[in-house]
């Protein structure tokens, strides 16, 4: 993977378990994470660590495939993640900046690691997504805009 990738997909939802809605733009500011997302809106008083999930498309394949499926058998975003990123490692560490399209920037602020939920989706997934950070990455917003599928991904550490 290259030092800049790909916005592959968006997704978000509105209440707790509430269904994964695709879209192809979003807003994404410092108060709501990804706008209409129920998860990235501060909460009074409350820390802003956990506004925006992000994770690998190659992760998401490799998790199907120790499972024994395709990578598109379950959907990306049933992973509960907000963002899906295309031929870029996300990194691995805490304070990172990840950069998309213009204007937006998220800094990365802790391991998604995967819940039990996970589990109510396909026996087994949990665990398939417990290696090497491959659940994907917690981050919260730094600069806002507004993002589109396709837009250019660059990392900053």
């Amino acid at each position: 993977m290259g030092n800049s990738g790909r916005l592959g997909g968006i997704a978000r939802h509105d209440r707790p378990r509430g269904p994964m809605e695709l879209i192809d733009e979003a807003q994404v500011t410092l108060r709501e994470g990804i706008a209409g997302d129920y998860r990235g809106a501060m909460k009074p008083d409350g820390p802003r660590k956990r506004q925006v999930s992000l994770i690998e498309a190659e992760s998401w394949a490799a998790a199907m495939a120790e499972l024994g499926m395709a990578a598109d058998t379950i959907g990306w975003q049933e992973r509960r993640a907000n963002l899906l990123v295309e031929g870029l490692a996300l990194p691995r560490e805490e304070g990172a900046r990840i950069h998309i399209g213009s204007d937006v920037v998220i800094e990365v602020v802790q391991e998604c690691d995967p819940c039990s939920r996970m589990e109510e989706i396909y026996t087994g997934l949990k665990a398939a997504l417990s290696p090497d950070w491959r659940g994907g990455v917690l981050g919260r917003v730094l600069a806002e805009g507004t993002i589109r599928t396709g837009d250019t991904i660059r990392i900053e550490k």
